[in-house]
């Protein structure tokens, strides 16, 4: 069996109007990885998703899936893939159950397979007790399990999802990356894609980020991360400071007498500032990161470019 759930060599997708919207492109994705495809608004993702699921015809390269050629093996490798679009595409006037049935038999169960299949995903996407219900009568956070459940019934290997939690509250995010990963644990492969990049560094095990077509980022979430040089955190203090702390070698800021900002760098860490605070008397109450760290590198990388 093939070690990768996708395989991209020298993908090219250059349209009509000459814009070259994939320009070269390699990419490999692990069986069983959890896979963060990021870029700024035009960078191609939707162009490389769209060529996936055929729905866009690529100009150049070779793209497997699960080791099924989409030009040689197109329906195998087809059937391997379970996609989640951003936005809405379901029939609102449809019983859930009826919706995950009908997707089913788009890939060629039987009634019987397809009601068993159905009724599972129902089950497991916690959206059983609404298999009568139309999607019109779901919350959002509803609509989006249900997005997902119908992606599943024909058991993919490949889960891609786009934008999976755009527009919805943080609750209803924070539940969906339950989920998600628990799918994964379960060994689904996902690509995912999104401008939560908060979404991708708790959840994602590698990284690509593409930018004017082309990939400037191909790495572990956890290789990328090491590159950030500094990181900021705000320090919330149990008592008003009596004066301006001594933190030699950190670079920090008064926010107020009881909130200090403080950025390490990789020559430091948060021991060795609370070890300094600790022997001025300092008691930290609690902490938070000012910012993402895979927003600060992502806005690194990309800053420089023009949309």
């Amino acid at each position: 069996m093939t070690e990768n759930a996708l395989t991209i060599r020298g993908l090219n997708k250059v349209y009509k109007n000459k814009v070259v919207a994939l320009d070269n492109i390699d990419l490999n994705v692990g069986m069983g990885d959890f896979f963060a495809l990021l870029g700024p608004n035009g960078a191609g993702k939707s162009t490389l998703i769209g060529i996936l699921t055929s729905l866009i015809n690529k100009s150049a390269g070779k793209v497997q899936i699960m080791g099924f050629d989409i030009d040689t093996h197109f329906s195998c490798a087809k059937s391997q893939i379970g996609l989640v679009p951003q936005e809405f595409n379901f029939n609102s006037f449809e019983p859930l159950i009826e919706i995950i049935k009908s997707q089913a038999g788009y890939y060629g169960l039987d009634r019987k397979s397809a009601t068993d299949a159905a009724e599972d995903c129902l089950h497991k996407l916690d959206l059983w007790d609404k298999r009568k219900h139309t999607p019109r009568e779901l919350s959002g956070g509803m609509k989006r399990r249900l997005m997902i459940a119908r992606a599943l019934v024909h058991d993919p290997k490949l889960l891609i999802l786009d934008e999976p939690t755009a527009g919805v509250d943080i609750e209803v995010r924070r539940s969906m990356w339950e989920l998600l990963s628990k799918i994964n644990g379960e060994g689904k492969t996902i690509i995912l894609t999104t401008h939560y990049l908060e979404e991708a560094e708790n959840l994602c095990k590698s990284i690509a980020i593409i930018d004017h077509g082309k990939v400037i980022i191909d790495t572990s979430m956890g290789n990328l991360l090491e590159k950030l040089n500094e990181e900021s955190f705000i320090l919330y203090l149990q008592y008003p400071l009596k004066g301006t702390p001594i933190l030699k070698d950190f670079q920090f800021k008064l926010i107020n007498k009881k909130t200090i900002e403080v950025t390490l760098t990789n020559q430091k860490s948060l021991f060795d500032l609370f070890s300094l605070l600790n022997d001025q008397d300092i008691t930290v109450l609690s902490i938070r990161n000012k910012s993402n760290r895979l927003e600060e590198m992502f806005i690194k990388l990309t800053s420089n470019k023009s949309n």
